[in-house]
């Protein structure tokens, strides 16, 4: 099941480059890098979860990166459980559509410790 997940991963991310110029696919590698800032990164991972592209995630968009994040570490009703906690402490419930700062303040949430990778492999 995890190599389902991380290629679906992949071809988010390939659809995503997909049609950039050179300083925009640039730019799109620079977040890769171990230099890149996290709200960097967490942009990125928005950008991949926002599937229709509309600028807004979901319950289920987001159930699908901590099903990337944590591959049969967890089980799905454990998922299901920590997301709406989490989105509980911030002040949302997974009724709710999440903007890039709706996301970032989650991330950001005061005993939420998260370290952003973006994997390559």
């Amino acid at each position: 099941m995890k190599s389902t997940h991380h290629w679906l991963c992949k071809l988010r991310l390939l659809r995503m480059v997909d049609g950039l110029n050179f300083k925009d696919f640039v730019a799109f590698l620079s977040t890769f890098s171990a230099k890149a800032s996290l709200r960097q990164k967490i942009e990125l991972i928005f950008k991949v979860y926002d599937i229709d592209g509309k600028g807004r995630v979901t319950f289920k968009d987001l159930l699908e990166v901590l099903r990337d994040l944590t591959g049969s570490f967890m089980s799905e009703e454990k998922r299901e459980q920590v997301l709406a906690k989490v989105l509980e402490e911030a002040g949302y419930t997974r009724d709710c559509t999440l903007s890039l700062d709706d996301f970032i303040q989650i991330i950001d949430h005061p005993g939420l410790k998260m370290e952003v990778e973006v994997p390559i492999d």
